[in-house]
């Protein structure tokens, strides 16, 4: 019987370990496809698809709020900024929007701005409705009045400098036009390229024999990034401004008056943008929309909603990388068919074998799909969760005619098989056994937390198998890691494949081999050079040519790899490709700690008194959450004399802990007999983490899978060697503390009971915009309770603790919110 896949299981049908295997999951396909999207300009995937694997990952930490870190892709935006261009670093970041896909999500939607302002039903909401531009996101910053930095959005954080080339385009204006200017403003919108002229230049594109683009979005992207600002203005390229970033003054109180003030200002603002009072009348309008979006010059891919009062929208504030107060409502996805004509194993820097179907090459929506992901072994099979079917239980095989679709713009899928186009001779794909490496080394299907057999298989060779360690490299010296300037993908593999670098230490090496870089780069460009020779049949490059090139690009590389011997701590823990530690869970830790040498003394801490297996086991079952296991844990202790019967100390343990119905029938599930479950609840019961694992596990921003993650890591003695490889060789620097003068800036706050003044969503958004750190449970390290009626066993953890706990109206007034 084939193994059963989680990947298309409903998210309200999924456990706990499943939905954190999911989340991993889905968070390295989304990474992947914002690189290609943000930085290359070369999406693999259409935004509905894209849209339905975000759409998923949101449910799953909606479901599972304990995943949500800040680790997690819902507080990342973006991709970082390509090379080649000065990094700006944006004073307000820019964010992203969430999506609606249908028009009970917008309902939703409204309903939440409602319950979060605790807005009466006939209280009238206005919204700011526009089309959703498909181009490029730009902030302009202007100092009294004057354009001073044109910034990409890059990864929300940090954008590219392209002052020189916005510089040259007509709608941008050099000086706000009237009266009363900010003395700082940064005016935010989008960069786009009509259909009209995106045709015309692929034509000339293609008659100099240059790079044709897929779409007007990655034309308009491609036309801003180029290191000749009049190429930039030989190119016609529109502007519409419709946000703002740091102002020193706002000169108006909506939405909709920014709006006028940006066309005032001298800015063309997009005329469609319209005021709606219902979500009638937003969905009337998306629909409106959507009817004429063929006739529209540019491209758009739906409709953005906005809170009309800027008040409002700081109440609101946002959910980690999206605002409350807006949402995109997208278009639906587009179709094609096409051949599979082969089917790719990848290996991961993880050792997960991902296949990757090639296509036959075809538009859709304006984008053309060659590569899909086909996920797991048994998603080919046609096998979904618990033993569902997918495409009605059609595999997929080499030479099959399948249906791809692009949902949104990013990411393509593979939705069915015409069976009666399949070729004779089509035969079951076979996954691999071995891993792909020389060593061929066993692979093995993942288990999750509660010994279910996983759907992602995965080479054991760890860093002996060679996919895994130059996937490390790659990694290491990537954007949003080390950022080494011209060390592509390309000197990885080369100095990989002649012995010269072998892992990240080594890169701070390489100035000691610098003739064997020369000689190694000389070689394989000599051999490019004579290939190309034989296959066009004349001489390509003089050779002493060759060899001043190579050198100066050898010195360049160790020139740069010598820059980022000073690094900023949390790059360097997400450059070490630890599992489930992203960009925002290294952050997250360097907050947390001053330098790598403490972080690296809490961890073998938090391994002293990491939980045992029985802990983790009941924790990882469906519905029992921390506070149910710590109910069952309280309870078995008062049922733990050996005298009683097992099987009467079961049910007896499970009524003192007074779980619901759903929770005891999935622990007998699980365990079979209350014999079982009382042997094991004993066991976890002697077995709780201690105090500095804790820190890491309950601190909501790093949480329990990225510690034991980093437990497992730093605990290996290769990993370690290469680490402290690292520290002699680098200067790590602190990141940038916050700078807020809140009393409560840095602090750790947990609200418990009821809120009367503001609701906990609302509480919880103002103590984070005023530096703070919100927690779900109570330690020695928290700073504040704020304890409403009906506050239960926080506010005794608070007293055990000696915790200092404030009404509601006492913390008020400490954030002086009136």
């Amino acid at each position: 019987m084939p193994a059963k896949t989680i990947t298309n299981l409903p998210v309200d049908a999924l456990t706990l370990a499943q939905a954190r295997k999911e989340h991993v999951r889905l968070g390295l396909e989304i990474s992947a496809h914002d690189k290609r999207y943000y930085q290359d300009d070369a999406p693999t995937v259409t935004d509905a698809e894209y849209d339905a694997l975000r759409r998923r990952y949101n449910d799953i930490e909606t479901r599972f709020p304990d995943l949500r870190t800040f680790e997690s892709l819902s507080v990342k935006v973006g991709a970082a900024p390509a090379r080649g261009f000065t990094k700006v670093r944006h004073a307000v970041p820019m964010l992203s929007l969430d999506n609606a896909f249908a028009d009970a999500d917008v309902s939703d939607f409204v309903g939440r701005i409602r319950r979060f302002l605790r807005l009466a039903d006939d209280d009238e909401i206005v919204f700011s409705a526009e089309p959703k531009i498909d181009g490029l996101s730009m902030s302009l910053r202007y100092e009294k009045g004057e354009l001073v930095t044109a910034a990409t959005r890059g990864d929300g954080a940090e954008g590219e400098d392209v002052t020189a080339n916005v510089r040259t385009l007509e709608d941008v204006p050099k000086t706000l036009h009237g009266r009363d200017v900010p003395e700082v403003c940064e005016v935010r919108g989008e960069v786009y390229m009509t259909k009209q002229a995106f045709l015309a230049l692929n034509e000339q594109q293609k008659a100099a024999g240059e790079k044709i683009f897929a779409n007007p979005r990655n034309s308009a992207a491609g036309s801003l990034r180029q290191k000749d600002p009049s190429v930039t203005a030989s190119r016609p390229l529109g502007f519409f401004a419709y946000a703002w970033g740091e102002m020193s003054q706002m000169p108006a109180a909506t939405q909709s008056g920014m709006i006028r003030w940006f066309e005032a200002c001298g800015f063309m603002t997009n005329p469609l943008t319209k005021a709606c009072r219902s979500t009638q009348a937003l969905v009337a309008f998306h629909r409106e929309i959507e009817e004429t979006r063929a006739e529209l010059a540019y491209d758009i891919d739906g409709v953005v909603y906005k809170v009309d009062r800027l008040d409002w929208q700081e109440r609101l504030g946002f959910v980690s990388r999206t605002p409350r107060w807006a949402i995109a409502h997208k278009f639906p996805a587009e179709r094609a068919l096409t051949i599979l004509k082969d089917i790719e194993i990848q290996v991961g820097r993880t050792g997960v074998l991902t296949p990757v179907g090639k296509l036959d090459p075809v538009g859709v929506g304006g984008v053309i799909v060659q590569n899909v992901t086909l996920h797991n072994e048994d998603y080919i099979k046609g096998i979904g969760g618990k033993g569902e079917t997918l495409r009605e239980g059609r595999d997929l095989r080499i030479g099959d005619t399948v249906v791809v679709q692009r949902a949104g713009d990013v990411i393509p899928q593979i939705v069915d098989v015409v069976i009666d186009k399949r070729p004779s001779d089509a035969e079951p794909y076979e996954f691999p056994k071995v891993c792909l490496c020389h060593l061929h080394t066993e692979i093995v299907r993942e288990e999750t937390a509660t010994g279910d057999e996983g759907a992602r298989a995965r080479c054991t060779g760890e860093f002996a198998c060679p996919y895994q360690k130059i996937e490390h490299l790659r990694h290491f010296v990537s954007r949003n890691a080390f950022d080494i300037e011209g060390f592509g993908d390309e000197y990885v593999q080369m100095f990989f494949d002649v012995g010269l670098i072998e892992s990240p230490v080594d890169i701070f090496r390489l100035h000691e081999k610098s003739a064997s870089l020369r000689e190694a780069v000389l070689e394989r460009r000599k051999a490019l050079s004579k290939a190309r020779e034989e296959r066009l049949g004349r001489k390509v490059k003089k050779e002493i040519a060759e060899e001043k090139r190579t050198f100066k690009e050898i010195d360049n590389l160790l020139a740069a790899i010598e820059v980022r011997r000073k690094i900023l701590l949390d790059r360097f823990i997400f450059a070490l490709g630890i599992r489930h530690v992203g960009e925002a869970t290294a952050r997250a830790l360097a907050k947390h700690f001053t330098n790598a040498n403490s972080m690296l003394e809490a961890i073998d801490e938090a391994s002293r008194q990491r939980p045992g297996r029985e802990w983790f086991e009941i924790s990882g079952i469906d519905q029992i959450g921390p506070a149910a296991r710590e109910k069952l844990l309280a309870s078995i202790t008062k049922y733990s004399g050996p005298q009683l019967d097992l099987d009467f100390e079961g049910d007896a343990v499970l009524r003192t802990a007074k779980l619901n119905v759903r929770q005891i029938e999935n622990l007998r599930s699980h365990f079979r007999t209350d014999r079982a479950l009382v042997e094991a609840l004993r066991a976890a019961s002697r077995q709780r983490p201690g105090e500095h694992y804790r820190a890491l596990a309950d601190d909501s921003d790093i949480g329990e899978v990225a510690t034991n993650a980093l437990i497992e890591f730093f605990g290996a003695e290769y990993n370690r060697g290469i680490v402290q490889g690292l520290l002699n060789e680098l200067e790590i620097e602190p990141i940038e503390r916050s700078t807020s003068e809140s009393l409560v800036s840095g602090k750790t706050v947990v609200f418990t009971g009821s809120l009367e003044r503001m609701t906990r969503p609302e509480a919880k958004a103002t103590a984070e915009r005023l530096g703070a750190k919100v927690s779900g449970s109570v330690s020695s390290r928290t700073d504040y309770v704020v304890a409403g009626p009906g506050a239960g066993s926080k506010l005794k953890d608070a007293q055990k603790h000696g915790v200092r706990v404030l009404s509601e109206e006492e913390w008020l007034r400490m954030i002086a919110v009136e």
